[in-house]
């Protein structure tokens, strides 16, 4: 299901990411040739409704139609179908973000011959491109801690979050052949998420090396991922309607990246006792008590939390989550 290029077609860089199909039969791996090697690795549209990636490509390479890119460009296109439909993905269809790592699924060997061909290639570095849907600011996420992950990801900003969960990750499984991040650029159709997305493929191609020594503490903020909440399958979840489960509250996204004190209202749970989420740490294990707890009806924190991805899309919250919950955490000392 995966083709793999080395040039980009005549008109591709004319389409926006839900006409891709015209061009483009599935996911496809293009190799482009660069004055440096190894490649830049890049991933776009791994969810079929965050377009940036796309779109700061589409301006990158249209700026050297007719000359030679610094550094050699592997760039990943994913989930074409979904892209067309303006869905992360489509039903029936495995999250293209979560195939990265053993499955049976003919996307799981798509994204298994993607690594297995960048392994034997080599990379300088893996940059994957995303959109959310809520209100996040700008910020990049590691899984290492290494000097290389952190200037490649302050590169991008000063807010940077290391995570470990969920499994089956592009940057994850990427972080074994070098230098990993995911970038967050905000909501769709954002033309700051793009300049931004662009600007900062522009000075990774323009890389010759990364620094060896850490990155001075006073340049980032640096969180942690601790936990992962979810809705579980069936439950009535929404904003407003009567008869839900859970109703959240109306102005959940606003709570992104808001250092929440202990006590904050989230929601209500009309009819059951039992906090209905489902928080899993690090380790996989169920620790809602630990986070979460029941006021009459009332569904608040039980400690202060910093969430992270809070969106009022129900579709998404149902497809991944509800939230992550971070803490911050110390940039690791120089040696």
């Amino acid at each position: 299901m995966l083709t793999i290029r080395y040039e980009i077609p005549a008109g591709l860089l004319d389409l926006e990411a839900h006409e891709l199909y015209q061009k483009l039969e599935g996911p496809t791996l293009f190799h482009l040739a660069g004055q440096r090697k190894p490649p830049l690795f890049v991933s776009v549209l791994l969810h079929g409704n965050e377009p940036v990636g796309w779109e700061a490509v589409r301006r990158l390479l249209s700026q050297y139609q007719n000359r030679e890119l610094p550094r050699a460009l592997s760039l990943f296109v994913g989930n074409i179908t979904a892209a067309r439909y303006g869905l992360r993905r489509l039903d029936g269809q495995p999250d293209y973000n979560r195939i990265w790592t053993s499955g049976n699924t003919p996307e799981h060997a798509m994204a298994t011959q993607v690594y297995e061909e960048m392994a034997k290639i080599g990379l300088f570095a893996s940059i994957d491109i995303h959109n959310n849907t809520g209100l996040n600011p700008h910020y990049a996420c590691v899984n290492k801690l290494t000097p290389p992950f952190l200037h490649l990801a302050a590169l991008f900003g000063r807010t940077i979050i290391y995570f470990v969960r969920p499994q089956g990750v592009q940057s994850l499984a990427f972080a074994e052949l070098g230098p990993a991040v995911t970038l967050e650029c905000g909501q769709p159709g954002s033309s700051q998420g793009v300049a931004h997305a662009h600007e900062y493929l522009t000075a990774c191609l323009h890389l010759a090396k990364f620094p060896s020594h850490s990155v001075l503490k006073q340049d980032i903020e640096l969180f942690h991922t601790v936990a992962v909440v979810r809705i579980p399958p069936g439950l009535r979840v929404g904003f407003h309607d009567n008869g839900l489960d859970l109703r959240l509250i109306d102005d959940l996204d606003q709570l992104n990246f808001q250092e929440l004190p202990a006590d904050t209202l989230l929601g209500w749970q009309p009819s059951n006792g039992n906090i209905l989420l489902t928080v899993t740490n690090e380790q996989d294990q169920e620790i809602s008590e630990r986070y979460f707890y029941l006021k009459g009806t009332e569904l608040r924190t039980r400690r202060p939390v910093m969430p992270s991805m809070l969106t009022r899309d129900i579709r998404i919250i149902r497809q991944d989550c509800l939230c992550y919950l971070m803490e911050r955490m110390r940039p690791p000392s120089s040696s």
